[in-house]
């Protein structure tokens, strides 16, 4: 039995070892068991169920911000992904972003590259560079694939590394129910659960980064993250809910700018 434990433990850990991929720039490795596809998959029934069940916004300069900015953020991330020979990280994305009317401040990108933006959050935003400092920092999270991190742990942790096609086909509730936590879909669709904080601290760095591929200046995020930290109150707004302030991590945000402004045009 020992033996036959042992020999599952070093099985387990090939496979895993083989699952890890690498979160670009930022260099670390994670365990990702999915191909992005399935994500993407995965992702579209709860995406098309929020926006048929919200008012989107098509037309005022709001929605021409959003989409123009989104556009310009996303177009030189898939550049700097085909240049640097990781295209096949987000070759199953297809954006798409939309203004939903709702007073939360809030904002998520689900796999595939499809972004929310709820109105509530434009006032914070204030102007373009604090939509781009939202739209950056929620695309880091699509691109690092921290969704397929958590789903993949989740995996492991309830159905013991289960395949996600055998797990749909033998415990289909349990696997949605997986990827609705590991995705961070809550009880309230479109409600986005708190990311750990290695996810948070990796989107702030690449968020700033890919603000400053698409031009942007990324020192206007510290004044978004500021506007944002001096909200406070009651109920907490719920893009602080899940994405905790301090003020180290406004001082991570400083520090990081010189490595930012390397990537600008």
């Amino acid at each position: 039995m020992k033996r036959m434990n042992r020999i599952l433990g070093l099985v387990l850990f090939l496979v895993l070892f083989e699952a890890c991929s690498t979160v670009p720039i930022i260099g670390r490795k994670q365990l990702s068991l999915l191909p992005e596809s399935q994500m993407v998959s995965l992702s579209l029934t709860s995406y098309r169920e929020f926006l048929d069940s919200s008012v989107v916004i098509t037309k005022g300069d709001p929605v021409k911000m959003v989409k123009n900015t989104g556009s310009k953020i996303s177009a030189s991330v898939m550049k700097f992904l085909r240049d640097n020979g990781l295209e096949n990280r987000a070759s199953a994305f297809s954006w798409e972003f939309n203004l939903v009317e709702k007073p939360d401040i809030n904002a998520w990108c689900m796999p595939g590259g499809k972004v929310v933006f709820y109105s509530g959050i434009l006032p914070v935003c204030l102007n373009e560079a604090g939509v781009a400092t939202v739209m950056g920092h929620e695309i880091a999270h699509a691109v690092a694939q921290h969704g397929n991190e958590r789903m993949s742990q989740g995996l492991i942790a309830q159905l013991g590394g289960m395949a996600l096609d055998l797990a749909i086909q033998n415990e289909p509730e349990q696997t949605r129910n997986i990827f609705l936590n590991a995705y961070g879909i809550g009880s309230q669709l479109g409600v986005i659960l708190p990311y750990s904080r290695k996810h948070e601290y990796e989107a702030d760095k690449l968020g700033l980064i890919f603000m400053s591929m698409a031009g942007y200046d990324p020192s206007e995020a510290l004044r978004f993250w500021e506007r944002m930290a001096a909200l406070g109150g009651t109920p907490v707004p719920e893009f602080l809910s899940t994405h905790p302030l301090t003020e180290k991590r406004i001082e991570e945000l400083r520090n990081y700018l010189p490595e930012a402004l390397k990537y600008k045009p």
